[in-house]
């Protein structure tokens, strides 16, 4: 059940990026998507167990793998900083057209 609504979150990040004309909304369809993304790969590596790895008294625990969890904090760091380069490109843009909407930025730039 988790899992379908990490996957109707990717969905609807990924139609967004799609459907949306205007850049900001294309920006953060994007980042919905890679959190579903990153929550979907959560739940895949918690499958094992939800425990730390420390091991008490040798009482063998199911615990969760640290080596996922390591990737998962780069992906975010990498996720937010392309955001935010998206975000100066937006900047960038919106200071020569009057409009964030992807149509009308491709109509004034055609030559």
């Amino acid at each position: 059940m988790l899992e379908a609504f990490v996957f109707a979150t990717i969905l609807c990040g990924f139609f967004g990026i799609l459907l949306k004309q205007n850049l900001v909304m294309k920006i953060i369809s994007m980042d919905v998507m890679s959190t579903g993304v990153i929550a979907y790969y959560v739940v895949i590596a918690a499958r094992t167990g939800l425990f730390t790895p420390i091991v008490y008294k040798n009482q063998p625990l199911a615990y969760a793998d640290p080596v996922p969890q390591a990737v998962i904090l780069t992906a975010i760091v990498i996720g937010f900083s392309i955001q935010a380069l998206m975000l100066v490109g937006v900047i960038k843009l919106s200071r020569d057209n009057p409009t964030l909407e992807s149509s009308e930025i491709e109509k004034s730039n055609t030559p």
